[in-house]
């Protein structure tokens, strides 16, 4: 009992980041019985109760005691394992509503939200070899490369039920190690009551949805992914919850887990209500929730969905407040990200946390001490916009709008990006990635194709959505599954093929990751060239050697005798093309080699000669070259000259 009282303790002050071994629902024996402890926070209640199948919901229930920290407790033998339950709280006003206990485990399906008494047993993890690997890798000197999935629409049984993890170990897991992803993210997987809010409006923050099967089932998913060397990550919502009245708003009666203020406790946009983020025990709860999945799961990383929520008090589309400063800084979800982050770090310092944000008024990533939120990791949305608005263009037009490529080579190195093609674009009427692309369908997979290789080959991690990475014209329905019958088609099963190809061609490549957080990872060779619309460039690795160049032709105009410019003399050999006929293009061999020639181009003093394909791209790689001559560079010379 004292470590009970001692974790309530620490819970009202924000110090408690296993709160889930503190309250909810847990077995215990008490005077040689046994039974469970229910324990829930309600501070401003007159009453809670208990309530559940074990006494046919009568309101009266089993009632609990609260202690001078506001938690409601009791001690009872009655409920067995298994069955559904619910507290009904007597709210500040007198009002009496069945709510739910905002830390179990284990919910029924909805459409209801019953928690269930659940005890989750020991598993038996086989993981260590991975978990070791990746205690001693600099992750950010490793390729991720990650295929982003929503769980009950990736497949379905025939009878259009969704798969559960035990189904997605059987088949999603092999498809990944197919496909050649190092890890697979999922849209969350805590319980919702409404499929279409993709998970994304939460009510359990501690258990997995049963619309997925057992915690069990989704360990087991875990474990099998990293015995065939896959990562696993996770989508979790801190920003906002779920507003239905018996979950958690207002859950005695008065503003509870949201803010007092209801300008900034109603979330307009989402139909939700916000976290109050400087709240001692909101932050106890939530930080237990991250680390609940993190380490119950072994999860290798999470996303932080809709940071700048979080962050900013005009987000929303409502009224707002400044803060005391007069500025538009929501102080407490600031401080809250970065004790998240440093409390995380310091338990797991290995564990990949990313955020999806979209402003540039705040640094994301990077040191606490640099003034930063902490995260690894920042979706790189202006990349994303960018670059599908180019694609989406008649190619008449992209000589005008190259930068619209290459803007983020200028401020690639504010913060450590994933570039994401995420299902953000593929819903709502945006269409698909493939239907997104100009021209006829031949062309759409051509250029396709070229824009995966822009993703893999520009400096940042990468995420790609599920079926995507065949083309699916389709947008994605939440639904149902995706549209298999595609791979029927040889433009389909040719463009899966392509995927692959260019996971492996991105994984077996050095210079593609191991240096994308260094400024000299990427060298620009041309990106003025607006008259043929190519695109050239070279990505480094650590080693002088390893380097790729890169050269992207953004027309339906094959660019023959093209002139790159190169670093050292000698062969280039050409290992990657976009328009290979196995990939669905019309190429039966590659270009030759090509020797490099005495010429002056921009700071390079040698050039080769190639084709770049229409609306393709080729990957060059050297073979054969002289390291120690070393490219001239006029820019140098002329600063070294004004010094004297």
């Amino acid at each position: 009992m004292n470590d009970l009282k001692k974790g309530l303790a620490t819970f009202t002050t924000g110090e408690n980041f296993h709160a889930y071994n503190t309250l909810g629902a847990h077995k215990a024996t008490v005077d040689g019985k046994d039974g469970f402890i229910f324990s829930v926070w309600a501070p401003n209640a007159q009453n809670v109760s208990l309530v559940g199948e074990f006494n046919e919901w009568q309101a009266e229930g089993i009632p609990l005691t609260k202690d001078q920290e506001g938690v409601w407790s009791v001690f009872t033998t009655i409920p067995k394992e298994g069955q559904m339950y619910k507290y009904n709280v007597t709210q500040a006003n007198g009002r009496q509503i069945f709510k739910i206990d905002p830390f179990a485990q284990r919910f029924e399906k909805r459409p209801g939200d019953a928690a269930i008494l659940y005890d989750l047993k020991d598993f038996h993890w086989t993981d260590g070899l991975w978990r070791g690997r990746q205690k001693r890798s600099n992750y950010f000197e490793r390729p991720l490369n990650i295929y982003e999935v929503h769980a009950s629409s990736w497949k379905h049984h025939a009878d259009g039920s969704p798969y559960t993890f035990k189904d997605l170990t059987d088949e999603l897991v092999p498809y990944l190690k197919k496909m050649g992803y190092s890890h697979v993210e999922f849209m969350p997987l805590m319980e919702h009551p409404l499929g279409a809010s993709w998970g994304y409006q939460l009510i359990g923050y501690f258990a997995l949805s049963s619309y997925y099967g057992t915690p069990e089932d989704f360990q087991y998913f875990v474990n099998a992914c990293h015995n065939e060397n896959i990562g696993v990550l996770v989508d979790w919502v801190p920003g906002h919850f779920c507003r239905n009245d018996d979950t958690l708003p207002y859950y005695d009666g008065t503003p509870t887990y949201e803010y007092y203020d209801s300008d900034r406790a109603n979330n307009i946009g989402w139909g939700a209500l916000n976290f109050d983020l400087g709240k001692p025990q909101v932050q106890s709860f939530l930080i237990s929730s991250a680390l609940y999945w993190i380490e119950t799961f072994h999860l290798d990383g999470i996303r932080v969905d809709a940071v700048s929520n979080m962050i900013y008090l005009d987000y929303d589309v409502g009224p707002w407040k400044p803060n005391k400063d007069g500025g538009n800084r929501n102080l407490e979800g600031w401080h809250f990200l970065r004790k998240f982050n440093s409390v995380v770090k310091l338990k797991h310092p290995k564990t990949i946390i990313m955020a999806e944000e979209s402003s540039a008024g705040t640094k994301v990533t990077g040191m606490l001490e640099e003034d930063s939120l902490g995260f690894d990791y920042k979706w790189n949305m202006g990349w994303m916009n960018d670059v599908l608005k180019f694609f989406e263009m008649d190619p008449v037009y992209r000589k005008y709008h190259l930068n619209l490529l290459t803007f983020s080579w200028m401020y690639r190195m504010s913060e450590n990006f994933i570039l994401p093609l995420s299902h953000d674009e593929v819903v709502h009427g945006k269409k698909s990635l493939m239907h997104k692309m100009w021209g006829d369908r031949y062309r759409q997979f051509a250029q396709l194709r070229t824009l995966y290789l822009y993703q893999a080959t520009h400096p940042g991690k990468q995420l790609l959505f599920m079926g995507s990475e065949w083309g699916q014209f389709l947008e994605w329905k939440y639904d149902d599954q995706l549209e298999w019958v595609d791979l029927q088609d040889d433009l389909n099963a040719s463009m899966q093929h392509y995927t692959a190809s260019l996971n492996k061609f991105y994984h077996d490549n050095r210079a593609l990751w191991e240096t994308d957080h260094t400024e000299n990872t990427l060298e620009v060779i041309d990106a003025d060239n607006t008259d043929e619309t190519v695109l050239t460039f070279i990505r480094h690795g650590k080693r002088k050697k390893d380097f790729l160049i890169i050269a992207m032709n953004l027309t339906p105009v094959e660019r023959r005798n093209f002139k790159i410019g190169v670093p050292y003399p000698g062969k280039y050999q050409e290992v990657f093309n976009t328009e290979m006929r196995e990939f669905g293009g019309t190429w039966t061999k590659h270009n030759v080699d090509s020797l490099s020639q005495d010429e002056s181009f921009k700071q390079f003093e040698q050039v080769i000669t190639t084709t770049v394909p229409a609306l393709g791209a080729i990957i060059l790689k050297p073979v054969d070259i002289n390291l120690r001559k070393k490219k001239k560079h006029p820019t140098a010379k002329k600063e070294v000259k004004k010094k004297k």
